[in-house]
Parts: C-alpha cells; structure tokens; sequence
C-alpha cells in the first residue's frame, strides 16, 4: 500500500502549545494497522506528559493521546481481517509472549507499548498500531465512535480494578475523587450492586456521582483524616451496612486522597490506588497487619477486558454522555489551557475534522 498523509499535533517542548504539522504515516509492517482516528480523550496523564512532570519513553517530538477510537484503514499481511472495521485501541498493548503476558497480568507487561508515550499517539488524523490487541467495536448503539473514545482508559482502568477487588454485592465501596476517571468507578460499583460513598472537594462532582450512582457522598475539602473516617462511619452506621472489608477506590492521583484512602482502611479492608502522583507518603504500613488488610496498585487495564466494558457502554450499563464533550482536534491547545486551569466540567475528546 501506498503511504498515509496526516497530520498531529506535535509536543515539541514540554509546556509548550502543541504544534500542527503534516506528516507521513509509512505503511504497516505484518502486524499492524492503520487507524483513521475518530476521537481521543484527554487524560490526566497526557497533562503529566505535556507539563514534563512525567517525563515520556519517546523523545521529543511525540503526538500525545492515548484514549483513541477510530477506523482501521490499512493494514499488514497478518492483520487483514481488520480490514475496515470500527476498533479501540488499548491504552497499553502489551507483548502477549512474555511471562507476565502469561500469566494475565499483560497490563503490566514490561515490553508493553502506549500510544502518546513510545510511539505517536492519538492527537493526529491517523495512528499506526500493533493490531493483536485492538479492541473490536460491533455495535455501537446510539453512540457515535468518537464517544467511544474515553472507554481506552476512563471506563476501562476502573472496570479492571473493580474486578481486582473483588467487590460484591452488599460490600462498601468508597470511591475518593469522582472526576473523570472516579465517576465510571462509582457506575461500575452500581452495577455489581455495592453501596457507594463518594469523596471529593467538589460539590458539584459529588452531585454528578449521586445521580450517576453514589448512595452517599461526603465533601473532605478542609477535613483531617480523622474528621472523613468519622463521617464514613457515621454514614456507614445510619444506612446499617457492613463496618468492616470495606473497598476503597483511590481515583484523585492527590497525596491527599492517598492518604484518606490509607487512612480508611479497615478490618479485611482493600484499598486500591488508581490514581498517579509522584507525591511521596508517610504511612504506617503495620495498619495492614492490623488489620489483615489489601493493599492494591492498578495500571490500566488488560485488552481481554475491553469488550465486556464496551457491551456495559452500549446497554446503557454504564453512562457516559453526562461526562464527556467533544472538541475539535485543532482546539487542543485551548482544551489543554481549560484542563490546566481546571475550567473542563467533563472529559474532553478531541475530534479530527
């Protein structure tokens, strides 16, 4: 096949505007596609990436976006039955031969490979990925791919640890930070039936979680720790649920989320850290004896998990038009501007046009 003509907008200088520039997509080797990209959200950690505060394991230049749907428009020898078809592409595509691979911890694969972060990402016309762990895309209901998009990681991350935990029926879920990733988080919870306490500092967050899920909410802005584990309590005894094996769901990527959510475990607790931050902490990690306590890290989410997320999308399972809006790819510099001021009230997702 021919080459592709796009274009992307290139991260040249960390906290720098993006800049637009045409380039050539060279054709696909046997095992990978070509994607015409219909949407890519913008997470968190692109901000890291273009703020240089993490720094990115490809060099300047780099296209960020990881968070990518799209339609495969080319392909290699042994990716042909891709061939047109409406696809995600995973946030992390591992290797699929490596031990870890093997024993179902791909997410974690070391020879693993992002889009935004080894290789050009989804802020451009088109991407070229490897194509064994795409993520087919029957049916999309009444939703467009563009919208799909956030499902890469948003949706995703949450569902995996979800699963990680174990959580039940019946069980406590807390879920510290319901912004952009926190708020799928508190849907999935619903869904397996869990009594859901939502924190965060925003009221306004707090209401979305409520009508999205949350049978309790709690606004920690200005509180101690013993002040939150206080409130839990205290909701927790009103409603009559369990006081113990609580399942706590660390979403804020803050230092200080973090150490609410260490804070509240309990006797046969889990805590899950799903949100990043370089920030370090002090803890009492004897509290896990203590308490015969889980403790938990989540790093995106296995492609073997993706097509049961996208059937809880398009049955209506999981919402997520209250949370998303689309922009036009060439405002990205002034999304990014809104994010860094903290002026997007849902996940933005850039739409090339």
């Amino acid at each position: 096949m021919s080459v592709i003509k796009g274009y992307g907008y290139f991260l040249k200088e960390f906290n720098q505007p993006l800049v637009r520039e045409e380039h050539t997509i060279e054709a696909p080797n046997d095992e990978q596609v070509i994607v015409e990209v219909a949407g890519c959200g913008l997470c968190h950690t692109d901000m890291t990436f273009f703020t240089g505060q993490v720094k990115t394991k490809m060099e300047l230049p780099l296209i960020l976006g990881h968070e990518i749907s799209g339609k495969v428009v080319a392909t290699g020898s042994l990716m042909r039955d891709w061939m047109g078809k409406e696809v995600l592409v995973p946030a992390v595509l591992p290797c699929g031969e490596c031990d870890l691979c093997k024993m179902d911890r791909d997410n974690i694969c070391q020879n693993q490979k992002m889009p935004g972060n080894d290789f050009h990402g989804g802020f451009a016309s088109h991407i070229k990925v490897p194509g064994r762990f795409l993520c087919a895309v029957p049916n999309r209901g009444t939703y467009k791919l563009s919208e799909l998009s956030v499902i890469s990681d948003a949706v995703t991350t949450p569902y995996q640890s979800v699963v990680r935990a174990d959580l039940k029926a019946g069980e406590v879920a807390i879920v510290i930070g319901v912004g952009g990733i926190g708020i799928y988080m508190v849907q999935h919870a619903k869904s397996l039936g869990a009594k859901i306490i939502a924190l965060d500092i925003d009221d306004q967050k707090l209401g979305l979680a409520s009508e999205q899920g949350a049978h309790a909410t709690f606004n920690v802005k200005g509180q101690d720790e013993k002040g939150v584990k206080n409130a839990i309590r205290n909701i927790v005894k009103e409603k009559g649920w369990p006081r113990h094996a609580w399942k706590v769901f660390e979403m804020s990527g803050t230092a200080s989320g973090q150490e609410t959510a260490f804070s509240l475990l309990s006797f046969a607790g889990t805590v899950g850290f799903i949100g990043f931050t370089m920030d370090k902490l002090n803890v009492r990690l004897s509290n896990l004896m203590a308490f015969d306590a889980t403790l938990f890290g989540n790093w995106g989410c296995r492609p073997g998990y993706y097509p049961e997320v996208v059937q809880k999308v398009v049955q209506g399972e999981v919402s997520l038009r209250e949370n998303i809006k689309e922009y036009p790819l060439d405002s990205i510099n002034e999304v990014i501007k809104l994010a860094q001021s903290h002026k997007l009230g849902q996940r933005a997702i850039l739409v090339p046009k």
